[in-house]
């Protein structure tokens, strides 16, 4: 079962969050894709009110004939971070058609929400351009959020839409061309420091992309064995205003690399996604990074931090813990 567990909603990043009020089904199918960066399908989203901390989760709704264990697990990861977060309110947007999986998933997390206290203000259902809901039409009611003016803000606010969550995993595979570049690079480059890697980050933060060569001595400065130290400055010495800068760095390195050398480039492109409030790119950046090294540590924390829907802000606290113990540079 594919998920986009909860994290954190965007807007809870580095930049001061802009208030979109939803008072109609319109605007909440309009708000979902400006949340997650794309267009669910065969998915439950939860969007959460009233916690300590506002965040969101996506869910692939269960295949046909799943077992009571997989729905089962499904409810739990999206009950335990409400519950951990003290939610008070959720609101189910369920993308599919009205069968029996949709109504088995929809009867579950009603009933272990109610179990856990947290009120279930509405279940959405949209399918095919018509949204669904108690006290609507049972044919459905036609919708477009195209033209939308949270979709028209989120231009303004340079936020990208993918169509899919598919198109999304896409936008981290690599270039041809570009790896080809960065091969021909790694034949002459050596590995850099920990403190040549921190000071390429930080020179690059600006412009969003290494040259071939820097990118190279980064990604052998920030692998192996002996990669942690190199790896670990990318990502500590951030501040949280730098954090939509290194997604665009990030993203670009991890479209130039080759395969072998690609883990830690997207391990820090899930650190930092997290870190700027993009939690789907978070999660995709993870997949990614595993399909190279499956037991990455910093993919692993980043997994743990997304799954608990630990928020940005906390990004202090978490820096004294992984870092204190070994001491800081």
């Amino acid at each position: 079962m594919t998920t986009t567990p909860p994290a954190p909603v965007h807007g809870s990043g580095p930049r001061p969050p802009r208030r979109l009020t939803a008072r109609t089904p319109e605007d909440v199918l309009a708000l979902v894709p400006v949340v997650l960066g794309f267009v669910p399908s065969d998915s439950v989203v939860m969007l959460t009110f009233g916690g300590q901390d506002t965040f969101h989760g996506r869910l692939d709704l269960p295949p046909p004939g799943a077992d009571a264990a997989t729905l089962d697990e499904g409810v739990r990861m999206l009950l335990d971070p409400a519950r951990r977060h003290r939610v008070h309110q959720v609101l189910f947007v369920v993308y599919g058609d009205a069968d029996s999986r949709t109504r088995r998933t929809v009867r579950a997390l009603r009933r272990a929400f109610a179990a856990a206290r947290i009120d279930v203000v509405q279940v959405l259902r949209t399918h095919e351009g018509r949204w669904y809901a108690a006290g609507a039409p049972r044919h459905g009611v036609p919708y477009r959020v195209d033209d939308h003016p949270f979709r028209a803000q989120a231009v303004l606010d340079g936020i990208v839409i993918h169509g899919s969550r598919a198109d999304l995993e896409l936008s981290l595979r690599p270039v041809s061309a570009l790896v080809d570049l960065t091969r021909s690079a790694l034949v002459t480059a050596g590995p850099g420091s920990p403190d040549e890697v921190a000071d390429l980050v930080a020179l690059r933060l600006t412009t969003g992309r290494f040259t071939d060569v820097e990118l190279a001595r980064v990604l052998l400065g920030t692998t192996g064995a002996h990669g942690g130290p190199g790896r670990d400055v990318c990502w500590a010495t951030l501040d949280r205003d730098q954090a939509e800068s290194a997604v665009r760095l990030w993203t670009d390195a991890v479209q130039r690399s080759p395969e072998e050398l690609v883990a830690a480039p997207a391990a820090l492109l899930a650190f930092t996604a997290w870190l700027a409030g993009h939690g789907a790119l978070a999660w995709c950046a993870v997949d990614r990074c595993r399909e190279a090294e499956a037991d990455h540590p910093l993919a692993q924390v980043v997994d743990d931090l997304l799954t608990r829907a630990v928020p940005p802000s906390s990004f202090p606290e978490l820096l004294d813990m992984l870092i204190a113990p070994r001491g800081r540079a």
